[in-house]
């Protein structure tokens, strides 16, 4: 497993999603992945599943510091004292002193990013969280964060497959040695049953979701986290790791249309909205 570092913590490149994983289901599906060997964790306050996560941590016989645990503040919650209480409700859910990497899971219209990460620092300093990041932000938001502001970004977490062109994105963070966090990466499992994907994978003794998977992996400063609730599936995106893609499937993967998007919600902004 590769780790990608970044603002002083080394993320390892696979983790596991848990989104739309609650209760007993997702704390034996973190129970599974821990023991297949996964240490990279993903949660969200707005998972409703932070006490199953923990329930599976702690479980487990694994040091805290041989875990990677990530999770997020909502968007309505992004007043310092809102996201001071949302932060103490993970981690009390998640029955941990600190998480890894606490991330804006949505940016919000009126959201004061100085503001905002002002108090994102001032929890790092007090060493409530490891590392600070950000989901969903379009290239104008990191501008303003990164740029304008100075944030100490550590990653940027995004939709992100074979369908849909992250290039602009993923050009902006390399400059800034900062990774790319996809997240939906086998396009809420349509991916499975691709047509192409599923030739490139029968030449290489592997399924299309797996050759999905490595697609992102081979690239420098991604990472994937992709949700597994079966152990089959969550092996079968670790043995991903092994697959070799030649010049020839990046060209048909290079060929696919880039413009699927699967996670719009309404409060989502405006993805085509360009950098000045």
């Amino acid at each position: 497993m590769q780790h990608l570092q970044t603002r002083a913590i080394a993320l390892p490149q696979l983790g596991l999603g848990t989104f739309r994983m609650e209760g007993d289901d997702c704390r034996e599906a973190v129970e599974s992945a821990l023991e297949l060997g996964y240490r990279h964790l993903d949660t969200a306050a707005m998972y409703n599943n932070e006490a199953a996560v923990g329930a599976a941590i702690a479980a487990s016989a694994l040091k805290r510091d041989a875990l990677h645990v990530t999770t997020k503040v909502w968007h309505d919650q992004l007043a310092p004292a809102a996201i001071r209480r949302s932060l103490q409700a993970s981690l009390d859910r998640l029955r941990l002193d600190y998480v890894d990497l606490f991330m804006v899971h949505w940016p919000a219209p009126d959201m004061d990013l100085p503001a905002i990460f002002a108090t994102l620092a001032e929890l790092q300093a007090a060493g409530r969280v490891r590392a600070i990041g950000v989901c969903n932000f379009t290239l104008p938001m990191l501008r303003a964060a990164i740029d304008a502001i100075g944030a100490p970004v550590a990653c940027n977490q995004v939709e992100y497959h074979v369908l849909l062109d992250q290039t602009p994105m993923r050009d902006y963070l390399a400059a800034k040695s900062i990774p790319l966090i996809a997240y939906c990466p086998l396009a809420q499992g349509t991916l499975a049953d691709h047509p192409e994907l599923g030739a490139i994978g029968r030449k290489h003794g592997a399924s299309a979701a797996q050759v999905a998977l490595k697609w992102l992996l081979d690239q420098d400063g991604v990472a994937a986290i992709p949700k597994a609730r079966r152990r089959a599936s969550q092996q079968a995106n670790l043995d991903a790791l092994a697959l070799r893609l030649d010049d020839d499937d990046r060209r048909v993967i290079a060929a696919l249309p880039k413009d699927r998007r699967f996670v719009n919600p309404p409060f989502a902004p405006a993805w085509d909205e360009m950098p000045d």
